[in-house]
């Protein structure tokens, strides 16, 4: 490479997450995982939790979702702020259920490490305690385990698993979007809870210290990356029966566009337009690790959360409910015809 040329940025596959081989492992088990499935399946694969069906008829439907924290939990460690990871995965398991429509009703927990820490389980629990008391959730069980030759030093890892319940003719999959529908755009605080890799090698790459404060985050580095995962669970839910909610979809792991895609029907095609206030970290990780607005957009939130598919009639009166539950909103899109896919312009 001559002097003049700039070095290759930064990718997630680079950092040791590649996305597309777990989408091909994904699709190579969907015959297995979908040879389980019994006429009360109400949604399986590509939902963002599972459904049966309740006995007796039309006593509507069990959900349940299952995920975990990532390598925010490093970050966590070196900033002494563990409590954030217990909040953290309690809002992630709560967004995805609501996303089907489903009201959480009961969560679980997993933490692993190589030595039990006591104290620091207790700030995970407690943690974990608290998020669940705010959305009325009881914490119903749980387990430990502890692997001296599977994690290292001080890594701990975290997941959850959150049970919900939805009408029988409350679940939300996307299959009513209709063309003309217009999205709904709910504010990020960060990272919240994917990218984490990437963004770790970055900061390493820069040269930069967690403990870094930089006047364009108006924080340190490590206070940025931990900033919370929101939960949309209370401000969709009072929504929900008021207006038209078409779907939503939390976006995580594959960033606006992979997420997003999974809620639209054949037929239909979200144009998004990228002209909301994005938290300061995203530019900061961009420019410092010379990464491509591609690989931004399949990595990262971007500053987008949630996004809420509402009939027409009814977005102005969607971002304003938001807007008063202090989850910033702004329509960011809308559905048009065409082959199903995300147009991120």
């Amino acid at each position: 490479m001559s002097s003049d040329e700039t070095p290759p940025g930064l990718t997630y596959r680079g950092a040791g997450v590649d996305v597309g081989a777990k989408a091909r492992l994904l699709e190579g088990l969907a015959p297995a995982i979908t040879s389980t499935y019994t006429d009360a399946v109400g949604a399986g694969l590509g939902a963002f939790a599972g459904a049966v069906r309740l006995a007796p008829s039309g006593a509507g439907f069990l959900l349940a979702t299952v995920d975990g924290v990532g390598t925010k939990t490093l970050i966590a460690r070196q900033m002494g702020r563990d409590e954030v990871i217990g909040w953290d995965i309690v809002a992630h398991c709560a967004n995805d259920l609501v996303s089907c429509g489903a009201r959480p009703i009961a969560f679980l927990d997993y933490v692993a490490m190589g030595r039990l820490d006591a104290p620091l389980v207790a700030v995970l629990v407690e943690a974990m305690a608290r998020a669940c008391a705010r959305l009325g959730v009881p914490l119903i069980g749980g387990e430990t385990a502890e692997m001296p030759d599977v994690y290292a030093g001080d890594a701990y890892e975290v997941v959850g698993t959150m049970i919900g319940q939805a009408p029988q003719d409350g679940l939300l999959t996307g299959g009513e979007i209709v063309p003309g529908d217009r999205l709904v755009g709910l504010g990020s605080s960060g990272l919240h809870t994917n990218g984490y890799t990437l963004a770790r090698r970055i900061v390493e790459a820069a040269g930069a210290s967690l403990h870094d404060h930089l006047e364009d985050l108006g924080t340190s580095v490590g206070e940025a990356l931990l900033a919370p995962h929101l939960c949309y669970a209370e401000g969709l839910l009072s929504l929900l029966g008021s207006v038209q909610i078409r779907a939503a979809a939390h976006i995580t792991g594959g960033g606006l566009v992979d997420n997003l895609v999974r809620v639209l029907p054949d037929g239909c095609r979200a144009r998004v337009l990228r002209d909301w206030p994005e938290p300061p970290i995203f530019r900061w990780l961009q420019q410092a690790g010379r990464v491509s607005e591609a690989e931004m957009v399949r990595t990262f939130n971007l500053g987008i959360g949630m996004v809420v598919a509402t009939a027409a009639q009814d977005a102005a009166r969607a971002m304003r409910h938001f807007e008063g539950t202090g989850i910033p909103a702004w329509q960011i899109g809308e559905i048009l015809d065409g082959p199903r896919g995300v147009d991120l312009v």
